[in-house]
């Protein structure tokens, strides 16, 4: 969450399906079962991989180019990363402007999506799954249903939901009045601009300030995290900054939403709820750190 590069990386490489213990999730990447079975939080997951082929070459070096030249390139690229293979079983449509499969795009982005246009997000999806089942002894019981699920049911909804996504913006269709488009993310990866690192050190003096008002059950990692992320994304228009509680979740490994962010400590933050995986909230100005 704080080394954006990194974050990008871990969206498009490779990713490790081990579990060195029952509560090991690293098998799941920087993903929940909630972005996958509700697709909660995948605003920021495809903001951040457009931000990377929008302004950064492969080694992460900035681009000198102007970014509005290069939206019809990040849009293949979302397409790609978000590419579902049509079912064999599927009844031949009617021709559409939208489709779901973009197996044509593997020449030009070979890493998001293969030959036979499956992109990395599915992909990944049934890599996991497939580990969740066919090793039930280093997973926890709960996760196995939810496989099971991914495995019947998740293609069908993820389909459904990449054609969703190419609803254009201003679409008199009434279903596309709230939903996640490819034209939103990429208005907020031209708001955002190249991807950043705010893995600063804190001053030991404001570490022990904050030490001291953090609940024992909340490690210190995470109430720094998010000071750090507050510093990074706060807005000169606006003290609150957006809360991606899923995306939190994913970091840690851990039900971020409901084991810490009811304790969150009070003298430090302020927050409040919208619902869809998200919140917002606020670093108090007695505990803003001297980043400078």
């Amino acid at each position: 969450m704080l080394n954006e590069w990194q974050e990008f990386l871990d969206y498009t490489g490779a990713v490790s399906y081990t579990a060195k213990s029952k509560n090991d999730t690293a098998y799941m990447g920087r993903f929940t079962f909630t972005t996958i079975l509700e697709f909660k939080g995948l605003a920021r997951v495809l903001t951040i991989i457009a931000r990377g082929y929008m302004y950064h070459d492969v080694d992460g070096n900035i681009l000198d180019s102007d970014p509005r030249e290069r939206l019809d390139y990040v849009r293949k690229a979302l397409c790609a990363w978000c590419s579902v293979p049509d079912s064999k079983k599927a009844a031949p449509k009617k021709a559409r402007p939208n489709k779901s499969h973009f197996e044509e795009l593997h020449v030009m982005f070979p890493e998001l999506v293969d030959a036979d246009g499956s992109g990395w997000f599915h992909r990944h999806v049934h890599r996991l799954a497939r580990f969740v089942l066919n090793d039930p002894d280093k997973v926890r019981k709960t996760v196995i249903p939810k496989a099971e699920v991914i495995e019947a049911k998740f293609d069908t909804a993820w389909r459904s939901k990449v054609i969703q996504f190419q609803v254009p913006l201003f679409s008199e269709n009434t279903k596309g009045a709230w939903v996640l488009r490819f034209d939103d993310v990429l208005a907020d990866a031209l708001e955002l601009g190249p991807l950043q690192n705010a893995e600063h050190e804190l001053p030991p003096e404001y570490l022990e300030k904050l030490r001291a008002v953090t609940p024992k059950e909340i490690p210190l990692e995470v109430i720094k995290a998010l000071v750090l992320y507050y510093m990074a994304h706060r807005q000169d228009d606006t003290d609150w900054v957006v809360l991606p509680t899923t995306n939190f979740e994913a970091c840690f490994g851990t039900a971020f939403g409901r084991k810490y962010l009811p304790t969150l400590p009070k003298e430090v933050f302020e927050r409040s709820d919208s619902g869809y995986g998200i919140g917002r909230y606020l670093v108090k100005a007695d505990y803003t750190p001297n980043l400078r």
